[in-house]
């Protein structure tokens, strides 16, 4: 265990949201080898895309804490990527708290940053966002 890790917390939660998505992730000290569980599955089973899974565990690869820590998520709303850029962001911060060595090299690969994309509202005499109903001249 390094010197800059928190030993007196049991367990950290962090936040992460994307698009409509939201994850709230608990992060605690490893029993046996770290899982990770999503709404009460086993992220492989959650998240079925390999490149979500990928996302998921994108911070704990960076830091190599993958194994190290028991993870459980809880996600709602948006879609199944949304959903997984959420706990990345979630994951990240969380190991800040936990791990606050890990910091610069999150920010480094850009997983403290939120993205702030969001759906672009529908305008009234428009059929979407901009999107125009279609005009005949004749």
């Amino acid at each position: 265990m390094s010197e800059t890790e928190n030993t007196n917390v049991e367990f950290v939660w962090g936040t992460g949201r994307r698009k409509t998505s939201v994850a709230r992730v608990r992060i605690r000290k490893a029993n046996q080898n770290g899982q990770i569980v999503v709404n009460e599955k086993h992220y492989e089973q959650y998240f079925p895309v390999v490149g979500c899974r990928q996302l998921v565990t994108a911070a704990l690869t960076v830091t190599n804490t993958l194994g190290k820590y028991d993870i459980a998520i809880n996600v709602r709303g948006g879609g199944p990527h949304s959903q997984a850029g959420a706990v990345l962001l979630g994951i990240a911060r969380a190991l800040c708290k936990i791990a606050p060595g890990a910091e610069d090299k999150l920010r480094d690969y850009g997983y403290l940053t939120r993205d702030s994309r969001m759906k672009e509202r529908k305008k009234y005499g428009k059929r979407k966002a901009r999107a125009s109903f279609q005009f005949s001249k004749r």
